[in-house]
């Protein structure tokens, strides 16, 4: 065990990217991302990123109404985004296909490019696809 070593991994942040394929509801593929991604995100020396593309789109879209005690994946976006720094990049195109404007995501999301994801792919000690 070499304690220079450690010392570097412990300041060093490890990254990861989560890719999201599904959309927000009817299946929970989309919901427990987000749910590893927060958990991952409130972790020290932790850094997170997720890019959402195909029908995952949706889940970034803003004013979700959803029932009573039913979980909300636009909320489930904002609390990483706000409160530790993630960034989410939403799939242009994706958005386009499904007729989400820029002005109708959620905060703490944006409209993404394939040139993102690509540079978040190389950024990223791991990605994890969804």
């Amino acid at each position: 065990m070499n304690p220079s070593n450690d010392a570097a991994q412990a300041t060093t942040p490890r990254k990861t990217l989560f890719i999201l394929n599904d959309p927000p509801y009817g299946t929970e593929r989309s919901y427990n991302a987000l749910r590893l991604a927060g958990s991952l995100a409130r972790r020290p020396g932790e850094e997170v990123k997720i890019f959402l593309m195909g029908d995952a789109a949706s889940c970034a879209k803003a004013n979700q109404k959803v029932p009573q005690g039913y979980y909300n994946v636009e909320l489930m976006l904002q609390g990483p985004a706000t409160r530790h720094g993630v960034e989410v990049g939403v799939c242009g195109t994706c958005m386009d296909a499904r007729g989400i404007d820029d002005v109708e995501l959620a905060e703490g999301t944006k409209r993404g490019t394939l040139s993102q994801l690509t540079d978040w792919t190389a950024w990223a000690d791991k990605a994890l696809v969804f």
